[in-house]
């Protein structure tokens, strides 16, 4: 049987707003990713209410953040920076003692430009803690961007030359440690040879600690060894990159992170599809195998077995269509596994497309599509929120993912709806984790499901007719 020839991806941009979270948002996950870690929001009042009520859902244990108000006078330049930053990270350092102090630097401190950079590498000396400055702010077009800027600043401070030192070498192997743990000497070294010789590999996004030792062993199995992870799970732990290294990118909205990667440390990135759903992992794991000369083992029957054990979700949404509004730049990576767990999808909204970045993304978006005989969907960049509602209506989708402000005037609709941010906090990469997604996908049509049996459809029929 031969395939018809793939319908090309279709690219449009609208001229639409914005309507995701701001970027200091990051500072949910990565200051529980970082262990030793201390976050200062440098912003104004209005940044300070958007993290204490954006954040204040999501944490749970005493947090290692805080926010540095920029009152009037600052805006007008009347304080000295130097000297209100300097104590304000003294007051960490006695009361955190952090291995690392990051600096988020909002819109406000674009204004009114601050020198952030200028000041940090003098306050780093004087405190003797490492300074990171990032821009995180609202000049991005997606709220997850903030954690590419942290990321590319992070870069720069890792070292450059494997540690010659055997504690410095034993501080900085993280994941073996991790992977190792409480096994005997000699089943680590006999392990140890079962490695291809293979050039160093850095991955590189935020990801819980559960799902990075998950992806570390897949490529394992495959005698690829990763050499770390940025952000590491504690900042002096942070990987050597050396000139030549091998790097890979977990998540699709890292490309300044790629771009530093390449340009200021001389990587080589490694192009290819993102570990979500079974068949993303199994592309991200065989891309990265092709690199480095290596012959794939045992993914058919792992995939296989995998998708097998998703068969109860996927007949929930088997058929039916979905549509992206645009929100957290992970859309191409969901829209491609939902179409190949049988789904449509109409159109994918996106705040930022990168296509470079996402080349190999794309490519098997349209690979996927001709295999399950549907349309490849429109890609709109920068989405015009009110066009979109019209065109939802009109094609009477079953899902729309999107974000937290259309949501409930969706609902009100009669439109299915999940929240995107969801997707952000959930673990949703590698083989184990295809489960969640469609956990969360078909949550809205699971929940319409029972309240149908339970008669609800009539009762809100006879409702309306009174």
């Amino acid at each position: 049987m031969t395939l018809a020839a793939p319908e090309p991806l279709n690219f449009e941009c609208e001229t639409g707003n914005y309507h995701t979270f701001c970027p200091i948002s990051c500072v949910a996950w990565l200051y529980q990713k970082i262990e030793d870690s201390f976050f200062l929001v440098i912003g104004t009042k209005t940044c300070g209410y958007f993290l204490q009520n954006a954040m204040g859902v999501m944490i749970f244990a005493e947090p290692r953040y805080a926010m540095a108000e920029l009152e009037e006078g600052d805006i007008s330049a009347q304080l000295n920076d130097y000297e209100e930053l300097k104590r304000l990270c003294l007051q960490i350092k006695r009361d955190r003692n952090p291995s690392v102090i990051v600096w988020i630097g909002t819109c406000t401190t674009e204004i009114i430009k601050m020198d952030l950079e200028g000041l940090a590498p003098k306050l780093e000396a004087e405190l003797g803690i490492p300074i990171v400055t990032a821009r995180a702010n609202g000049l991005d077009y997606a709220f997850t961007q903030g954690e590419d800027t942290v990321l590319a600043s992070m870069v720069h401070k890792c070292p450059d030359k494997a540690p010659v030192v055997e504690a410095d070498k034993e501080e900085r192997n993280a994941i073996s440690k991790l992977l190792n743990f409480g096994r005997k000497k000699e089943e680590v070294v006999a392990e140890q040879s079962e490695y291809v010789d293979h050039p160093p590999l850095v991955l590189f996004g935020s990801l819980p600690d559960p799902v990075v030792t998950n992806l570390t062993l897949e490529l394992k199995k495959q005698g690829i060894k990763v050499s770390g992870w940025l952000p590491a799970k504690r900042y002096t732990e942070l990987p050597v990159i050396e000139e030549g290294y091998y790097v890979a990118g977990v998540n699709p909205f890292l490309s300044r992170t790629a771009t530093t990667l390449m340009r200021r440390r001389k990587c080589k990135l490694i192009g290819a599809p993102f570990p979500i759903g079974p068949d993303g992992t199994r592309a991200w794991i065989e891309k990265i195998c092709s690199v480095f000369g290596i012959e794939p083992k045992g993914l058919d029957e792992r995939e296989a077995q995998i998708w097998e054990n998703l068969e109860d979700y996927i007949k929930l949404i088997r058929g039916k269509s979905v549509f992206f509004m645009g929100d957290n730049l992970l859309e191409i990576s969901l829209a491609r596994f939902l179409i190949r767990c049988g789904m449509t999808c109409h159109e994918i909204g996106i705040p930022y497309m990168d296509k470079r970045y996402q080349a190999a993304e794309l490519a098997l978006l349209e690979k996927t599509c001709q295999e399950m005989g549907v349309p490849t969907p429109r890609i709109v960049e920068k989405p015009d929120n009110y066009n979109q509602i019209q065109r939802i209506k009109e094609l009477k989708t079953d899902l729309v993912i999107t974000g937290m402000a259309h949501a409930n005037p969706l609902e009100a609709r009669g439109i299915n709806t999940k929240w995107s941010v969801e997707f952000t906090f959930a673990q949703i990469h590698g083989f184990t984790n295809a489960r969640d997604i469609l956990e969360l996908a078909t949550r809205p049509l699971r929940r319409n499901n029972n309240l149908k049996e339970l008669g609800w459809e009539k009762l809100v029929k006879e409702e309306a007719k009174v």
